[in-house]
């Protein structure tokens, strides 16, 4: 008899994806069987009971996929399906350690030095291929520009070194200053930070339709202005041991294309998934487990804000037809709550909440929308 199973397969898009062309990358999956010798008259009466399949993305692209085999070949059915949460956030799981809290914003330093280096980049090349032809063009009555040389004190040196080596330490000396700026940021915000918000949220409230929420602050700080609220969905990535062992792998061998190989300290103390290499986050203070920057979920969609009302307020669904809360070892739909406080001096702050939301009764399509995964590149507001 032929054996019912549920699939889960994953390519989740490892930092700066756009580096990478996700059709050579493999697809890690895992099969859970239901029943075995199962009939197919039965099957709908044991997949109902489970939360409906979903596809989001695509075999080509960035590919998050839960779906029922039935002897190999793919089954749905028109039964509406369970939408509890069968799978929800763990206690001490990561959602607590780096998504839920108050947040600060990077120095926008950081986004705007990383633009600069990219043209510093392209004159340093100029610059050399220009000295690569310049014998050349000399030959024809061209060269001669900045071939010469400049003395410093008792040495000399190539005239455009003078030109082009300050383009390209400027970005280095930019972002020190910048990641000091921000440790000294936390450290102010850390001896002064204000209390949790009490939230409250209806208790049945379901993916794809409209959030009813209210907020209330302790206090109102002077300092603030505008607040927004907004809602948003997105898939974290696969536990590091999920992903080896639907390879086939342990932990410490050679991970597959995509996956760096694990950093002991970054990896276990900032909660990093090994795709990063520390490049996803600015400089952080280490008073805070997971940090006070909040890392964007690679894949990801968010609802429009709304101001802030101190009355009960309706958040419109992100778009597209997504599942409800799923957080297993290798499949994490993660749905969270936004308040973004612009503030009239300094940056502004963000405070996080992690939601359980129900599944829809039927299966679902939606694409994915892919982001490099930088923290500087994460806040709501651009989005």
């Amino acid at each position: 008899m032929p054996k019912l199973v549920e699939e889960e397969r994953i390519r989740y898009p490892p930092f700066e994806s756009y580096r990478f062309k996700p059709e050579l990358l493999p697809i890690a999956t895992k099969t859970t069987v239901i029943e075995e010798d199962v009939k197919l008259s039965e099957v709908d009466n044991h997949i109902v009971k489970r939360n409906a399949p979903f596809t989001i993305g695509n075999e080509n692209s960035w590919l998050v996929e839960r779906r029922f085999l039935f002897d190999g070949e793919i089954i749905d059915t028109d039964k509406p399906y369970s939408k509890k949460i069968l799978q929800p956030i763990t206690t001490d799981s990561i959602i607590d350690k780096q998504r839920t809290g108050w947040y600060l914003t990077p120095n926008p330093v950081h986004a705007a030095i990383r633009k600069f280096l990219n043209f510093a980049v392209i004159v340093l090349l100029v610059a050399l291929a220009y000295l690569f032809l310049e014998p050349l063009l000399d030959l024809v009555g061209l060269g001669g520009f900045g071939t010469g040389r400049v003395r410093f004190g008792l040495l000399d040196y190539p005239a455009l070194a003078v030109f082009v080596i300050p383009l390209l330490f400027a970005p280095i000396i930019l972002r020190v200053v910048a990641n000091f700026s921000d440790l000294a940021n936390q450290r102010r915000f850390l001896m002064n930070s204000p209390p949790s918000p009490k939230i409250s949220i209806d208790s049945e409230s379901c993916s794809n339709e409209e959030l009813k929420v209210k907020i209330d602050f302790d206090y109102i700080d002077e300092s603030w202005g505008e607040i927004n609220v907004l809602w948003r969905v997105g898939i974290l990535p696969p536990s590091r041991e999920s992903l080896m062992l639907s390879f086939g792998k342990k932990t410490n061998q050679q991970p597959p294309p995509g996956l760096t190989t694990e950093l002991p300290h970054h990896w276990e103390v900032n909660l990093d998934d090994g795709t990063g290499g520390g490049e996803d986050s600015p400089m952080q203070s280490n008073d805070v487990k997971g940090g006070l920057f909040i890392r964007p979920m690679r894949i990801m969609k968010q609802s429009k804000p709304v101001k802030f009302e101190q009355k009960p307020m309706k958040l419109e669904p992100p778009s597209g037809k997504w599942p409800g809360t799923i957080f297993s070892p290798l499949i994490r739909v993660h749905w969270e709550l936004v308040i973004v406080i612009e503030r009239k001096l300094g940056r502004s702050l963000i405070w996080v909440e992690p939601l359980n939301i129900l599944h829809q009764n039927k299966s679902t399509v939606v694409s994915a929308e892919v982001n490099s995964g930088r923290t500087e590149t994460n806040h709501p507001s651009i989005y």
